[in-house]
């Protein structure tokens, strides 16, 4: 079953790290957003972060459409 994102999350870099962030996303033949997910997942892997939310984790609100 596919997830469904409804999530966004916005940070400001430096132009050479989106420029490497592009290179990376290219050589992968990913998206940017797919290419972050990707290294995020892949850092908590390897650094033994659990991933699994807690219980009692809110879910959020989808948004209202204008």
């Amino acid at each position: 079953m596919a997830v469904t994102k409804t999530e966004v999350v916005s940070v400001r870099v430096p132009p050479d790290v989106k420029a490497a962030l592009v290179t990376a996303a290219d050589q992968e033949r990913r998206s940017l957003a797919s290419m972050v997910e990707f290294m995020v997942l892949d850092y908590c892997k390897t650094h033994g972060i659990d991933l699994t939310p807690p219980p009692s984790a809110k879910k959020s609100r989808p948004r209202k459409s204008t």
